[in-house]
């Protein structure tokens, strides 16, 4: 019985990133560990570091799906990779539609820790302000 040996860290993100971009929730879930963290920064209801796997894709990234157009895509694009090590540094961009009708178009950076072929962290570094002014426009109301 042969084992295949785990992708290297830099094809495992690489893999995540498309996924997403094709939608392809399989292979998102697939790339995490099931213990996995992905901090993100700010002040935002989403704010806050997510812990575990089925919770990132779950209620995290799933949960972003509401604020968005309901059958308009959301467009990703990996523009940038670097790796040392387990750790990778990718590049992305987000262009889309949200439910008001606004454009969201963000420039987002996560730096990866990749551990036996699947993610274990991710801290995401985006335009916060673009964030609340677009996906939670209910802040920027006072509601």
């Amino acid at each position: 019985m042969s084992t295949a040996a785990p992708l290297d860290p830099k094809a495992v993100v690489t893999r995540y990133v498309e996924a997403v971009r094709d939608g392809d929730l399989d292979v998102i879930r697939d790339s995490f560990a099931a213990d996995a963290t992905w901090d993100y920064p700010g002040s935002l209801p989403i704010s806050k570091v997510w812990q575990g796997r089925d919770s990132i894709i779950d209620d995290f990234l799933g949960g972003m799906g509401g604020r968005l157009l309901p059958g308009a895509p959301l467009v990703i694009a990996l523009t940038g990779i670097l790796a040392d090590g387990d750790r990778v540094v990718a590049e992305w961009t987000s262009d889309g539609t949200t439910a008001t009708g606004a454009a969201y178009r963000n420039r987002c950076l996560g730096v990866f820790v990749v551990r036996d072929g699947r993610i274990a962290s991710v801290r995401e570094y985006a335009d916060t302000h673009h964030v609340a002014e677009v996906l939670f426009p209910e802040l920027a109301a006072g509601a």
